[in-house]
């Protein structure tokens, strides 16, 4: 059943979700948020954009041409209801295709950001009773981190910006693969939901082709937070 949402606290937006899939979760939030801080001028790439909640929040911050890619159907016929119900059509391109595809669209370090909020599981082959949508969403089906980073090399201008989350036990394959690709990590910004836990997401930011050098920011923990809004200063 598809429904319509408040865009949490985000005045006048508004998403469409359906029940049988994934609803988005709070790491697209946080993604946006972590983003939105320093996003510097220039195209906006949202790979495995899913219902655009990335994209959505960002045009409250960014008059940046932004452009969606999203290969599950279902998912972007849902992203285009968002998009319209918010007046975005002519902020948001909405691509329904694999980012494998993108060369058919986009030339080759065309993009000064790219946003992900990836699948956080590598596919084994045994998803058990999930459906395709949940298994595309969760495990590493349609693409893989290398894949993504890969993608980046070639799509990112010059000093261009990679924004990514995930979840706290893969941060060495993050920096495995951002240094393989040679789009750095900058920044690093652990997430925990408790004061008690250990942090279990983790945002990187990484320029491409800069010099070797990180930043480790103060961890955030968002247990009972009212407003996700401006919490990465």
């Amino acid at each position: 059943m598809i429904v319509k949402n408040d865009l949490f606290d985000y005045e006048n937006k508004y998403i469409f979700q359906d029940t049988e899939y994934f609803k988005f979760s709070l790491d697209s939030v946080l993604l946006a948020e972590y983003a939105k801080k320093d996003l510097v001028t220039g195209p906006i790439l949202e790979m495995c954009a899913g219902n655009s909640v990335i994209s959505m929040i960002l045009t409250i911050y960014t008059n940046n041409e932004i452009v969606n890619f999203e290969i599950q159907e279902k998912i972007h016929d849902l992203a285009k209801l968002s998009i319209n119900e918010n007046n975005l059509k002519n902020k948001i391109t909405l691509i329904n295709d694999d980012i494998k595809n993108i060369g058919n669209y986009y030339k080759k370090n065309y993009f000064k950001n790219i946003i992900c909020n990836p699948p956080y599981f590598e596919y084994n082959g045994q998803m058990g009773n999930l459906t395709y949508e949940k298994r595309i969403a969760r495990h590493e089906v349609a693409i893989t981190l290398e894949e993504i980073f890969k993608i980046s090399k070639d799509y990112l201008e010059n000093n261009g910006h990679l924004y990514i989350i995930n979840r706290s036990q893969r941060l060495d394959e993050l920096f495995v693969l951002a240094n393989k690709y040679n789009i750095n990590v900058k920044e690093v910004q652990f997430v925990k939901t408790k004061e008690t836990e250990k942090p279990s997401l983790v945002i990187i930011k990484c320029i491409k082709n800069s010099k070797k050098h990180v930043i480790i920011n103060d961890i955030i923990c968002i247990n009972n937070m009212k407003s996700y809004k401006n919490i990465f200063k």
